[in-house]
């Protein structure tokens, strides 16, 4: 289950591990078009010793492998580089000399290797040679007793050569090497970012957050700002046909007990729960119920502005007494839905939410419509939500994908269920849609609409009535409200 949810956070932030592998690309063909190209110079010798038979060879190969570890350090000692510079001055200094030699021996042998690495090619093979010859007199002269002749024999066995091309910068190992180091690095900070990362992403993580079903998926649309109601045009719309899934789901959440007062709500401000109340209040109209939207967010009131109303007298009028109900409930379009818009802002909202006369009016709307969609204040930002929720059949909890945490949400849903509020499911609103879902749907959209025969007009309403309610007297005129 981690490897899936590390693929997850790296599947979703693909353009870190993207942009980090490009960048460490950069930087290695940076670094490798900037570096000096270096050469190397080798020379190896060869240690022997006098001997008369095979005794004496074996002894003296094993004393010999023990004294090339000796002159392994004495290739880069003070006194040879000392002696190095003074036989050949070459714009080094002993110290420089030291830092360009590398030994290297190899076990069980009596081979001794040198190398001197130097951005100079004609430098290198010089200070090489006369490494080479001074080596050879430092160990004859020091091996070699007051009176006798030398034990050891060195010879030069290989070179001094230098290499042709240089053994650095290479191009091909820098940029495998640095890509590999971005992709690795890539990975680690999408999967990093991923964890940090603690907004809500997908459905799975909404329904464990706040513990309940998910009853839609509204998927994002650009045009959605300017024509935010799925009327027109935006009526055959993949947003449209989400909301219509949305009004089956929620119809059927509990068949022995259907909510038919429903507070929709949101942990923040700015998630779209405006729009979904005003959309599924027109989609209910459309398969036939009758349907009161109240706008019973009194602190920033929408629903006026979104469905064309006046909200000049509403919801707290009805409330403080000024005005009867049925005088304020405006009937929009040609659907079976109502209207109550907010009304005059009071000073009190949370006060006037939670009053009798608010649970009066809900008791009277509940016999005047077949369902009550109440738009209702943020859970997090004012208690107004929860006011409300509580006097109804339900709450349907909305989220916007990639803005609210996890934590928001929780504590959204642990406010409605502190106070014993039935959450009916929660709605993940702006979702990012899949191409190949979204072309799906479009391409059979497109296939029925030129496809599927015209229907009579009785026909269609007839149709309509079947959908909404199953009960003949449903679809006729809507009974004006209690005054």
């Amino acid at each position: 289950m981690d490897l899936l949810r590390q693929l997850r956070h790296v599947r979703r932030h693909w353009w870190v591990v993207l942009v980090t592998f490009m960048v460490a690309l950069g930087v290695s063909a940076f670094v490798t078009v900037r570096a000096q190209p270096r050469y190397v110079a080798s020379v190896t010798f060869f240690v022997t010793t006098p001997n008369q038979g095979v005794t004496d060879a074996y002894q003296g190969g094993l004393f010999l492998q023990q004294r090339v570890k000796s002159y392994a350090d004495l290739l880069s000692s003070d006194r040879l580089a000392q002696s190095v510079v003074a036989e050949n001055p070459v714009g080094l200094t002993a110290d420089e000399v030291q830092r360009k030699v590398s030994t290297s021996t190899e076990a069980g042998t009596v081979l001794l290797r040198a190398s001197i690495t130097d951005t100079d090619q004609t430098r290198a093979l010089r200070v090489t040679e006369t490494l080479a010859a001074k080596f050879v007199e430092l160990v004859q002269r020091v091996e070699t007793p007051p009176e006798g002749k030398a034990p050891i024999k060195i010879e030069v066995v290989s070179g001094p050569r230098v290499s042709s091309s240089p053994v650095s910068p290479q191009p091909a190992r820098n940029l495998t090497l640095g890509g590999l180091l971005g992709l690795v690095l890539g990975v680690a900070l999408a999967i990093l970012r991923g964890v940090a990362d603690v907004r809500l992403r997908d459905a799975a993580g909404l329904q464990r957050a706040t513990g309940s079903p998910l009853l839609g998926e509204i998927p994002f649309e650009s045009g959605a700002r300017s024509a935010p109601l799925i009327v027109g045009d935006a009526a055959t719309s993949a947003r449209a046909e989400a909301v219509r899934k949305l009004r089956t789901n929620l119809r059927f959440v509990d068949v022995h007990e259907p909510a038919r007062v429903i507070a929709v709500t949101s942990a923040l401000q700015g998630e779209g729960k405006t729009t979904l109340s005003c959309n599924l209040a027109i989609a209910l109209a459309e398969a036939g119920w009758r349907v009161l939207l109240v706008d019973a967010d009194l602190r920033r009131p929408k629903v006026d502005d979104y469905l064309g109303l006046d909200a000049g007298v509403g919801l707290t009028d009805v409330l403080v007494g000024d005005v009867q109900v049925g005088d304020v409930v405006q009937r929009w379009g040609d659907k079976s839905l109502l209207v109550l818009p907010s009304g005059s802002a009071p000073p009190n909202p949370s006060e006037l939410l939670g009053s009798k006369a608010m649970a009066d009016l809900l008791l009277a709307l509940r016999e005047s419509a077949d369902i009550v969609i109440i738009d209702t204040a943020p859970l997090l930002a004012v208690t107004d939500g929860v006011v409300v929720a509580v006097q109804a059949d339900g709450a349907l909890l909305v989220t916007q994908q990639g803005r609210t945490s996890r934590t928001q949400v929780a504590a959204a849903a642990r406010s409605l269920h502190s106070v014993s509020v039935r959450l009916l499911g929660c709605v993940l609103n702006m979702a990012k849609v899949a191409k190949a879902e979204a072309y799906q749907y479009e391409a059979y959209r497109v296939v029925a609409s030129t496809a599927t025969p015209s229907v009579p007009a009785d026909r269609a309403a007839s149709a309509r009535h079947s959908e909404g309610s199953g009960v003949g007297d449903r679809t006729q005129e809507l009974t004006r409200l209690p005054r």
